[in-house]
């Protein structure tokens, strides 16, 4: 059997009751611009999606808990924004129809809460469990994304001593590396040193050419809804979400990167990314009875920072990523061998570059188009980003991770599960049926 953990049973066993204070509108505790609109990428445009998270720090006693820990985080985080201060802002639509930040001081809700229960009867966080671990980020509904704030912060006491920091925030605002980057610059301000990487905010680096030039296909922005046959579009309709993750330890990546490689081929092992991504999108495609002759589709975000002539400069805070993206009939790589798969995950890899970067910023210039997730498997890779680095004076968090998958076309790359110290966690949600196949391909 493979080692699939789920949420279905051993993490629900218990009922946690979380009581909120109501929020404090926080803003930054300085000068900075105010009025006027905040400039937002086109690379920002596509990702407007509030991203949840979850940061466990465990009780000890280098510093007193109970009654500093809610007011060392928001006076700390009202000084990190002077250096962050779009945050303080709501997305908006300027005359081009593109988003922006409308810098109008609505601020950053900050809630402190307290649960009923030890800290450690929460288990492993890396499996999302969006009934249990929503109720320690604040989020509340609203009619559209305009009325949203653009981060969100919860800091939850539990019983033991121990605490959690829930955070809600607009990927339009950030991308992984920038979120880490401003979580790392929020702690060091918590325990009263300087930042010590300073955020470049002037997006206007990735501006589209005049006139833009989109030279190279898009198929990340492909909609494939009409090539889609109804089992592919709506695949076990009726059926819940079963979320389960899947730990690879070294031991295992090793086998993994022998079987994604062709006998007798002399080429360097896959890296552990590519291998893992051509692994799930093969064994979910199958998992889901997905028919040879429908298109299947595969994105992953890859950093442009350093492949952008000249790079991005330091501390860029934004979306700094570009869609790397597979396509083809799902019968290519239902039929062939895994490491076909594997090897058009590392073409997609190499063909990000200064060149595409580019022409997809000018591609949305020119037709506005949202990359489309229909027949679509989204991979996200965090596990070198560093968010158990973060220490707000009382040790860096014991473990991190999403507090919900935004859907069932989302999976997951983590740093290994609680427990272990090496390897790669893959997390991912799909209906019973569909789960049980992928657990079986995983065994191996």
């Amino acid at each position: 059997m493979a080692d699939g953990k789920s949420n279905a049973n051993e993490q629900n066993l218990f009922k946690m009751n979380v009581r909120r204070s109501p929020p404090i509108i926080v803003h930054p505790a300085g000068d900075i611009k105010a009025g006027g609109t905040y400039f937002l990428s086109n690379l920002d445009q596509n990702l407007p999606v509030i991203m949840k998270t979850i940061y466990c720090f465990p009780a000890t006693d280098r510093r007193a808990v109970d009654k500093v820990v809610g007011e060392i985080l928001r006076t700390s985080l009202e000084k990190v924004l002077v250096h962050f201060y779009p945050f303080d802002g709501r997305l908006a639509v300027n005359d081009e129809k593109k988003l922006v930040v409308r810098l109008n001081g609505g601020g950053v809700p900050f809630v402190e809460a307290t649960a009923d229960c030890e800290l450690e009867l929460l288990g492993d966080v890396s499996i999302p469990q969006p009934e249990k671990l929503g109720m320690l980020v604040y989020c509340p509904q609203r009619e559209s994304i305009f009325e949203m704030p653009l981060l969100m912060v919860q800091v939850t006491k539990f019983k033991c001593g121990g605490f959690i920091v829930g955070m809600a925030m607009s990927h339009s605002l950030a991308d992984g590396l920038s979120t880490v980057e401003f979580l790392h610059a929020w702690a060091e301000t918590a325990r009263g040193l300087p930042i010590s990487l300073s955020p470049f905010l002037d997006r206007s680096i990735l501006t589209a050419r005049c006139p833009p030039k989109p030279q190279f296909p898009n198929p990340a922005f492909a909609d494939l809804s009409g090539s889609l046959s109804s089992v592919a579009a709506s695949p076990f309709p009726s059926l819940p979400i079963l979320h389960r993750s899947f730990s690879f330890d070294p031991a295992k990546l090793s086998r993994l990167k022998l079987l994604a490689t062709d006998a007798g081929d002399d080429r360097p092992l896959p890296s552990t990314f590519a291998a893992l991504a051509g692994l799930v999108w093969r064994s979910r495609t199958i998992a889901l009875n997905t028919p040879s002759a429908d298109p299947a589709k595969l994105l992953f975000a890859v950093d442009g920072r350093k492949k952008l002539k000249p790079p991005l400069p330091g501390g860029f805070f934004g979306n700094g990523i570009n869609f790397a993206c597979c396509l083809c009939p799902a019968g290519e790589i239902i039929d062939r061998p895994l490491a076909h798969t594997v090897r058009m995950v590392q073409s997609a890899i190499w063909e990000v570059s200064d060149e595409s970067i580019r022409s997809t910023i000018d591609y949305y210039e020119v037709t506005r188009a949202m990359p489309s997730l229909a027949g679509t498997l989204v991979l996200t890779d965090w596990t070198r980003l560093g968010f158990g680095a973060t220490d707000f004076g009382w040790g860096c968090a014991a473990q991190t991770g999403p507090a919900e998958l935004p859907g069932m076309e989302v999976a997951l790359f983590l740093p290994p599960a609680k427990g272990a110290k090496t390897g790669t966690t893959v997390v991912l949600g799909l209906s019973p049926p569909a789960m049980s196949t992928f657990q079986e391909i995983m065994d191996f």
